[in-house]
């Protein structure tokens, strides 16, 4: 990889090469031995008990933690002085996409690892640490995390349980209702949210024996039923003082860089999500006959398979892009320093938007992945004794959980034109090329002999696009822009599609020199598709852009560009879905 670190937001102002990406064909031995770990535990002791699971044998959740935590599972992003194993993110986002097999687990192991561990490993003591964190890590006590409440959501810091100091000054008394807690019925630490004298946002570690606190009934819900989900109900709640985590009055620092963190490893939770339920889709299609023959067979089935191959490969490209970003990163940072996690934070939220996109992106095909498996299984599909049914259910919560889609969305370009206001990215300046390029003829002619040529300068294009549509926003609304969400959304679409594409080619180029002959007509197969769809939504979605944006000549002008630049020519489209789809069927796998 290149020693060049980007910047969050960077990819849409700059071209990036092949070999500064990260991609899953450089997972090390230890990182592979660790995902074949994890793989064997899901197989072994969660796939057999997966009904009875969710029927709520809880007793079977926190055994299955317990085993986590003796096989290290837990400890992957837990310091070493307290018995963690400290690895990169890679690491962890490889063993979060793994457990994604084990359904309702996976959400009491991605919520114990991450929301339920880290605002602890990031803004605890050395006394709070040595205290709980030895615990956690071994599957000991399980972790929760408390934000939500039964009136604040996507508004978190319109929170309203409060905190109040005792009169004798040794404890806070927490008073109200937290809502939609993962692991509630089983947690032993959580993290709770509260206003100190209905002010200052405030996070405290809070003991589930603690005088006060009450753990409510488990929500019906419309899937991932075997995961724990309650109120806590909070009466005058005795924490000592010592429990305060953080400082007073910032608990909105560790609840947004704790989502980031969420947000990322969700992304890749997902991708396994959606690789476990592709494979279900094939081999069913391989055994279902109609009219004399098997249902993969025939272009409909084989077209949705293919669509569904292309997807994940860039969602899997995506995530661990970032995987590879968040890593070169935090290298940088000195370890032992005083305020070595405010600098690791610091360099996590560099990468909010990608984040945010890594959320969405994946989350959105998992979402499309377990649709059309169902609709392959057509009638059986909605037969609780095939998981395709389970799959569709647990898959709706994905585009909720972390902040909805809806939120993520409009803080991607939040963020990123946050970032240009701050002069981190010269986005004005590139948008004013863009505009130049938008009233220039282009002669430039692509080399089709050079594999994915035509695909980079696609990106090229798309990128313009985007910058074209940004600056006309900021210069229509100047700082209303944030008010006008519709115009937002856009730009985020356009943001999301490009960032994923470029991991898809980036990815594809890498690897293409090593790659068999089968392996490389694999590769641009999925990449044409890929490239195909990205345009089509990258089109609409600028489109729509310019209509909320401008009116008049400016806005012909701006239409004639959407024209010009969100085009592509996908010469063998056919073909390569049905490339995609013959492999995927022949080897019953994810090809990727």
């Amino acid at each position: 990889m290149s020693e060049h670190i980007y910047k969050g937001g960077e990819y849409l102002v700059t071209e990036v090469g092949c070999d500064e990406i990260f991609t899953p064909e450089e997972f090390s031995d230890e990182q592979k031995q660790i995902a074949e770990t994890t793989e064997q535990f899901v197989a072994n002791e969660i796939v057999p008990h997966i009904e009875e699971i969710d029927n709520q044998n809880f007793d079977l959740v926190v055994e299955g933690m317990q085993k986590c935590g003796e096989l290290g599972l837990l400890m992957i992003d837990a310091p070493e002085e307290y018995g963690g194993l400290e690895l990169d993110k890679a690491t962890s986002m490889l063993v979060g996409e793994k457990i994604a097999a084990a359904g309702s687990f996976s959400v009491a192991f991605a919520c114990h690892t991450g929301i339920g561990t880290l605002p602890l490993v990031y803004y605890g003591t050395p006394a709070q640490k040595q205290q709980y964190l030895g615990k956690i890590i071994s599957g000991e006590w399980i972790a929760a995390y408390c934000l939500t409440e039964p009136g604040s959501g996507s508004d978190a810091l319109g929170a309203s349980a409060t905190a109040t100091l005792s009169a004798d000054g040794k404890h806070y008394l927490l008073n109200g209702t937290k809502q939609f807690i993962t692991n509630g019925s089983f947690a032993q630490l959580y993290t709770i949210f509260a206003k100190i004298d209905k002010e200052h946002f405030t996070a405290f570690l809070v003991e589930r024996d603690f005088e006060g606190l009450t753990v409510g009934a488990e929500e019906k819900k419309l899937g991932i039923k075997g995961s724990s989900t309650t109120q806590i109900i909070l009466d005058n709640c005795k924490v000592p003082v010592e429990n305060v985590l953080g400082q007073i009055g910032k608990g909105h620092k560790i609840a947004f860089n704790v989502l980031n963190v969420g947000r990322f490893k969700l992304g890749a939770g997902v991708t396994g999500a959606a690789k476990m339920a592709l494979i279900e889709g094939v081999k069913y299609a391989n055994e279902r006959k109609q009219f004399g023959k098997t249902i993969g067979s025939f272009g409909a089935i084989q077209e949705k398979i293919a669509d569904l191959s292309a997807d994940i490969f860039a969602a899997e490209s995506l995530v661990y892009r970032l995987a590879g970003l968040l890593d070169g990163k935090l290298a940088t940072i000195e370890k032992g320093i005083d305020n070595y996690y405010e600098e690791y934070l610091k360099g996590i939220e560099e990468y909010a938007p990608e984040c945010a996109i890594s959320k969405v992106y994946c989350s959105e095909v998992l979402a499309r992945t377990v649709d059309e498996v169902l609709q392959i299984h057509g009638g059986y599909g909605f037969i609780s004794e095939y998981p395709a049914e389970r799959y569709y259910r647990d898959e709706r919560i994905n585009r909720i959980f972390e902040g909805t889609n809806e939120i993520n969305r409009l803080l991607i370009p939040g963020m990123i034109l946050r970032k240009s206001m701050k002069g981190e990215l010269p986005l004005q300046q590139e948008a004013m090329k863009a505009f130049e390029a938008l009233m220039t003829p282009s002669f430039e002619e692509i080399d089709d002999s050079i594999p994915f040529e035509r695909e980079k300068a696609l990106l090229k294009n798309l990128k313009t696009l985007f910058l074209i549509l940004a600056g006309a926003g900021v210069q229509k609304f100047m700082d209303r822009i944030a008010d006008e969400q519709e115009v937002l959304l856009a730009a985020a679409d356009m943001a999301i599609q490009i960032f994923a594409l470029e991991s898809a080619v980036l990815r594809a180029e890498k690897g293409y020199a090593a790659a068999s002959e089968a392996k490389r007509e694999l590769l641009q197969a999925a990449v044409k598709v890929c490239a195909f769809n990205a345009t089509e939504v990258v089109g609409t979605a600028a489109k729509k852009g310019a209509f909320y944006i401008e009116e008049g000549d400016t806005l012909t002008m701006i239409l004639s560009g959407v024209r010009r630049f969100a085009k592509y020519d996908a010469s063998g489209l056919l073909q390569a879905k049905r490339t995609l789809a013959k492999a995927t069927l022949d080897g019953e796998k994810y090809l990727f």
